[in-house]
């Protein structure tokens, strides 16, 4: 008997949370229809990206499939891909597929000529330096990145550089042989005009497992 209540239960949580989600999913796209410009508008929809985006995340981790492209909205040319954090400064963020605009306007972005983290190599991830990646100015050598990849695994990798090179003259090559995480903004952080050439790098190097 008991295990016929905690089912139904189950069930019913899990057709809430469909429910919800879509109910959220109407409310995101009424919100995108109704115009740009409102600041109140802009805010109420970047808040309900990021429930979209989290929800897709835990059904990602549900299907346990590296390959798998759960997207947060049905319209959405960007999915989840990984769950970044940095403890010490209560930043958690969700990583999706591409680095180029669309995917960088609700989160950082997984570029896409890099490993994923769920392959060996490294893995390379960009984001706006006035959003989610102003943080990055706050992070010094020696500060633990956890990043967690599609298939539910937690790894840490600790800061090990930091540098700002310019695209224009230092072209960033990757070495797809080391085991690396980067990540990249643009700079300097206080910049009054978006884009330039120059860019913040963060190299993390990770600890060994059996160190999590």
């Amino acid at each position: 008997m008991s295990t016929i209540i905690v089912s139904t239960q189950t069930s019913r949580r899990s057709v809430f949370s469909t429910k919800f989600s879509t109910v959220a999913t109407v409310v995101f796209l009424s919100v995108s229809l109704l115009g740009f410009g409102s600041s109140l508008w802009i805010h109420t929809k970047a808040q309900l990206a990021q429930y979209l985006i989290a929800h897709a995340w835990q059904k990602t981790l549900a299907a346990n499939d590296a390959e798998a492209t759960i997207k947060p909205w049905h319209w959405a040319d960007t999915w989840p891909v990984a769950r970044l954090r940095i403890p010490e400064q209560g930043i958690d963020l969700y990583v999706l597929a591409g680095a180029q605009g669309n995917s960088l306007a609700f989160g950082p972005g997984h570029i896409s000529s890099t490993q994923l983290p769920t392959q060996q190599g490294t893995v390379a991830i960009s984001g706006h330096r006035d959003t989610h990646f102003n943080f990055l100015q706050h992070v010094s050598k020696g500060t633990a990145i956890e990043l967690q990849n599609s298939r539910g695994q937690w790894r840490t990798y600790r800061v090990t550089g930091l540098e700002i090179k310019n695209s224009s003259t230092e072209p960033w090559q990757i070495d797809t042989s080391a085991d690396l995480l980067t990540l990249i903004t643009c700079y300097p952080f206080d910049a009054v005009a978006p884009g330039g050439p120059l860019r913040y790098l963060v190299t993390a190097q990770p600890l060994p497992l059996s160190m999590h």
